[in-house]
């Protein structure tokens, strides 16, 4: 059993009961048949009590986004500038970090920051990474916490922090929320652009909503 099957195997039930009917929007990334092999196999799916979230690969009606609607500009990343441009999300963890293709491999994502860090060169690789470090990767812990105490995270909504992580937001289920993850992107693309690029320790004020002129 490769790895891929591994967490295919340990994943819910297909987001959609089709398989994929639109695959262009994958063909020029070099992994882009190994995630269409994937999502052929499982059209989207959860696993790890919803931490991992993989978008389904369709046109059909789905609760939550497709992997095209995802990727459209008029969704959230156009939000992140020229940090999402070459970069193909398919996949999030349950604190919106996303897992994308690349020229050069898969990457991940910080939601609050537009960094990437390249994880694999493959997607039986970037599966193993997930399997062998699924609390660090997913944020498993937080998502079965959070879970427990307020009930079965609805399709569609991710967890979000009160106060952001890198500005020394709490990683506790009291400083999280569930919010709609197209919204939460959105958010998370206006601190990252108001951040950018400031060097470490640097005090931020942060301007939530409408921007007084300069």
């Amino acid at each position: 059993m490769t790895r891929v099957e591994k967490l295919l195997s340990i994943s819910s039930e297909p987001l959609v009961s089709t398989p994929p009917d639109n695959s262009e929007i994958i063909q020029h990334f070099p992994l882009g048949p190994e995630l269409l092999r994937m999502l052929e196999s499982k059209n989207g799916f959860y696993a790890f009590e919803s931490a991992l979230h993989v978008f389904p690969l369709t046109n059909a009606p789905v609760e939550g986004a497709s992997l095209v609607e995802w990727n459209s500009d008029s969704l959230w990343r156009s939000d992140f500038a020229d940090l999402t441009v070459g970069l193909l999300f398919f996949a999030e963890n349950i604190l919106q970090d996303q897992f994308c293709l690349s020229g050069s491999g898969v990457l991940r994502f910080n939601a609050e920051t537009g960094g990437t860090n390249l994880m694999a060169d493959s997607l039986e690789s970037w599966a193993e990474i997930i399997l062998r470090d699924y609390d660090r990767q997913t944020g498993w812990t937080l998502a079965n916490k959070w879970q427990s105490e307020n009930g079965p995270l609805p399709r569609g909504k991710r967890l979000m922090p009160k106060s952001p992580f890198f500005l020394g937001g709490a990683y506790t289920t009291e400083n999280l929320w569930a919010g709609d993850a197209a919204e939460g992107m959105r958010f998370k693309a206006d601190v990252a652009m108001q951040t950018r690029n400031m060097p470490n320790g640097t005090q931020v004020r942060l301007v939530i909503g409408k921007k007084p002129p300069n």
